[in-house]
C-alpha cells in the first residue's frame, strides 16, 4: 500500500497545483476550495486499496470521477481510471476488466454528449489509446503474475511430493525392521515356552536341569523385552513426545459416562454383575474405546435433548456391548442395508456416519479380537452401535 499511497499523493498534489494555477487566472471560473479539496481527496483515496479491493476501488473511482470531470478539476480522474483498468485486469480477471472498460467508455461518452468539450475527437483518440495501453500493460503483468503463481504452486507440489516420498520410504524401512524384530521376539517367546515345558517336567526328577531351564527363560525373556522395546521405538511416529500413561479399561466406563453427562448428554449405564470379571486387557480396552467413540458421536450428532444408553453384559465367553441414543443423528441419511458386521470379508461401504473415522476404528478393534460390529439406525429411531467381542482370545 505504500507505493499506491505515493501514487495517490502525487495525483492529489497535481490537481491542487492545477487548482491554484486556475484560481490565479480570472478567465477560468473554479469552485471554492472547500468543494475542490474534499473532491480531490475522494478522487485519489480509493487508489490506496486498489490491490486489496480492486473492484470496489475501481467502481468507486468511476463514480467519483463523474463530478470531478464535470467540474474540470484536473487530470487525476483520467489517470485514476487508467490505473483502475490496469488493476481490475491484473488482480480480478479479463472478464471483469472488460466490463469495467465498457463502463468507463459509457460514462465518458455520456459526459461528452451532455457537455461536449473542445477538441472532443482528440480527447476520444487519447482516451482510446490510453485505455489500450493500460490493457496491454495489464495483460503483460497478469501473465507474469499467473506464471509466478504457477511456478510457486509447482514448487510447493514438488516439496510436498518429496516429503511424502521420504515418509513412505521411512515407513517401508520401519516396516521391514519391525518384521525382523517381530521374528526375533517370536523366536524368543517360543524358546521360553519350550524351556518352561521342560522345566515343569524336570522340576521333580532333575532340579538342576529345571534350574538351568528357568535361567534360560529369564535370559531369553530379558532379551525379548529389549527387542520389544526396540520394536515399539521403530513403530512410534516421528515427534511423538506425548507422555506414556496407563490405558483405560472397561472399569473406567463409569467415569466416562460421568464426563458425557457433564457435557450435556444424559447417559444410562448398565453393566452386568460379572461382565467385567476376567477380561483380557486388550478386550477390556476395546470395550472402553468402542463405548467412548459411540458416546462421542452421540454428543456430536444426536442433537439437543438426546439421551444415550450403554448396556454391557456377559454371555458365556462373549461380551456384548450395545450403545443406543434417541437423537436424530444422521440416521435418516442412511439405509439399514448399509450396516455390515466386522467379520464380513467384503470391504465396508463408505457411510456418512457420525464420528468420521470413528466407525473404522471401532470396526478394526472388533476385527482384531475376532468379534462383530453392527452400526446403524435404531429400530425405534436414533442410532445404535452393537459390538460382540470374544472374551477368550484365539491363540
Amino acid at each position: 500500500m505504500a507505493g499506491d499511497s505515493l501514487i495517490a499523493v502525487v495525483l492529489l498534489l497535481t490537481d491542487l497545483l492545477f487548482y491554484v494555477a486556475a484560481v490565479e487566472t480570472p478567465e477560468v471560473p473554479m469552485p471554492p476550495w472547500y468543494v475542490v479539496l474534499p473532491l480531490d481527496i475522494a478522487m485519489v483515496a480509493p487508489l490506496v486499496f486498489r490491490r486489496k479491493a480492486p473492484l470496489w476501488s475501481a467502481y468507486l473511482l468511476l463514480l467519483i470521477g463523474i463530478p470531478h470531470g464535470a467540474l474540470e478539476l484536473g487530470a487525476a480522474s483520467a489517470f485514476a481510471l487508467m490505473i483502475s483498468i490496469y488493476s481490475v485486469l491484473v488482480y480480478v480477471g479479463r472478464k471483469q476488466g472488460l466490463f469495467y472498460l465498457l463502463a468507463t467508455f459509457v460514462v465518458s461518452g455520456v459526459q461528452m454528449w451532455i457537455d461536449p468539450p473542445e477538441d472532443m475527437w482528440v480527447l476520444v483518440i487519447i482516451g482510446v489509446f490510453s485505455a489500450a495501453l493500460c490493457w496491454t500493460l495489464g495483460e503483460f503483468a497478469g501473465a507474469r503474475r499467473a506464471y509466478h503463481e504457477e511456478v510457486e504452486a509447482r514448487l510447493h507440489l514438488l516439496e510436498t511430493e518429496r516429503d511424502q516420498a521420504t515418509r513412505i520410504a521411512v515407513g517401508e524401512e520401519r516396516g521391514r525392521i519391525a518384521r525382523e524384530l517381530h521374528d526375533v521376539v517370536a523366536h524368543a517367546v517360543s524358546v521360553m515356552v519350550v524351556q518352561a515345558d521342560g522345566a515343569s517336567y524336570a522340576v521333580d526328577g532333575n532340579p538342576e536341569m529345571a534350574k538351568r531351564a528357568l535361567q534360560t527363560i529369564s535370559e531369553t525373556g530379558r532379551g525379548a523385552l529389549a527387542e520389544l522395546r526396540r520394536l515399539l521405538d521403530v513403530l512410534r511416529s516421528d515427534g511423538d513426545d506425548e507422555p506414556r500413561v496407563p490405558q483405560p479399561d472397561a472399569s473406567a466406563l463409569t467415569d466416562l459416562a460421568d464426563r458425557i453427562r457433564q457435557a450435556g448428554v444424559p447417559v444410562t449405564l448398565a453393566i452386568g454383575s460379572d461382565a467385567l470379571e476376567g477380561l483380557p486387557a486388550g478386550v477390556s480396552l476395546g470395550v472402553y474405546r468402542i463405548v467412548q467413540e459411540s458416546l462421542t458421536n452421540t454428543l456430536k450428532h444426536a442433537g439437543q435433548g438426546a439421551q444415550a444408553e450403554v448396556l454391557v453384559r456377559r454371555e458365556k465367553d462373549v461380551i456384548d456391548v450395545r450403545v443406543t441414543d434417541d437423537g436424530a443423528g444422521r440416521a435418516k441419511q442412511l439405509v439399514p442395508a448399509a450396516t455390515k458386521t466386522a467379520s464380513q470379508a467384503a470391504p465396508p461401504r463408505k457411510l456418512s456416519v457420525p464420528g468420521g473415522n470413528g466407525l473404522i476404528g471401532m470396526r478394526e478393534r472388533a476385527n482384531v479380537f475376532g468379534g462383530t460390529l453392527e452400526v446403524g439406525p435404531a429400530p425405534g429411531g436414533g442410532w445404535q452401535v452393537h459390538a460382540r467381542l470374544p472374551v477368550r482370545l484365539a491363540t
